[in-house]
């Protein structure tokens, strides 16, 4: 038996842009998947593929056990999908589009109301409000209620949280990881490398392919070289010395710190400190840390 979405080997150009290279993986029941990379990445033309909204080049994919092109009128019953840019209807209010997107589907709010109560009802008050009238964040609310209205068996997320405030993105995730309980799969991608650790799977995607598919604990657990975090007030003038020093294995900014490592694997952080002292570096901090997704991420994209 399938698992709920199953791909091998699909490749998509446009012209001579290679969006997607020989993509193969599978989605459990009931699982949260990542797929994690930059703009540009081929992550939006991997959804549209599997949504049946484009013909891939070449290989296969199944949903539910369903063909991409042979059964794509019944993986359009079957699947909720919330595309990268807000699509649904400006003009109408909160309710109407819901209401909407329900009767499509042979379905009503009441019906399905249970399952998208968590989140509607943080927009109910405002039902009668124009969708072209909304902040970021009750938008995106409205469009997963919209996905969901039909009970999908599994749901597309295009960067759900792209353009939206922190507090909105943490309560976001809490909601899909309470629909894992009504045996909904999930596939969602995001540029933002610290919504990985809320998926049970991800694929690091880059210039269309995958660079590596693991839980985000494994794939940090398997990260086999030291990170170093250095802080202080100089930080563009530290992050281009070490770009040049001829032991770094690997640097960039990350946050409000950078992150170092050296081509002599297990070298000592007071090693460190006296050679960066020597550098002439204004006042510095520097401490060895765990490795994020972001730092597998960045080491995978070197390898390449």
């Amino acid at each position: 038996m399938r698992p709920p979405i199953d791909i091998y080997g699909i490749s998509k150009h446009y012209e001579d842009i290679i969006a997607l290279k020989d993509i193969s993986f599978q989605v459990n029941k009931a699982e949260i998947f990542g797929l994690i990379g930059p703009d540009g990445a081929g992550k939006t033309s991997m959804f549209r593929i599997l949504t049946t909204l484009l013909l891939p080049d070449t290989g296969e994919a199944y949903v539910q056990g369903y063909h991409i092109v042979k059964d794509y009128k019944k993986i359009r019953e079957i699947i909720g999908y919330m595309p990268g840019r807000f699509s649904l209807y400006q003009d109408l209010s909160v309710e109407e589009n819901l209401s909407l997107f329900a009767s499509i589907f042979g379905t009503t709010i009441e019906e399905n109301y249970e399952l998208v109560k968590e989140i509607y009802s943080q927009i109910e008050p405002f039902k009668d409000r124009r969708a072209g009238q909304l902040s970021g964040g009750m938008k995106q609310k409205l469009a997963l209620s919209c996905a969901l209205i039909h009970k999908p068996e599994v749901l597309f997320l295009d960067e759900p949280t792209t353009g939206v405030d922190p507090v909105s993105r943490t309560e976001f995730w809490g909601i899909l990881k309470n629909l894992k309980a009504y045996g909904i799969t999930i596939l969602v991608s995001t540029p933002y490398m610290d919504e990985a650790n809320m998926c049970d799977n991800i694929g690091l995607i880059q210039n269309g392919e995958i660079l590596s598919i693991d839980t985000p604990g494994k794939m940090t657990q398997d990260f086999d070289r030291d990170i170093y975090a250095i802080k202080t007030k100089h930080k563009h003038k530290f992050l281009n010395t070490l770009k040049s020093y001829e032991n770094t294995y690997s640097v960039f900014s990350f946050g409000d710190s950078i992150h170092y490592i050296d081509v002599r694997n297990n070298v000592k952080e007071s090693e460190l400190i006296s050679t960066f002292s020597k550098m002439e570096f204004p006042e510095f901090n520097i401490e060895k840390i765990k490795p994020t997704v972001e730092d597998c991420f960045m080491d995978l994209m070197k390898q390449e």
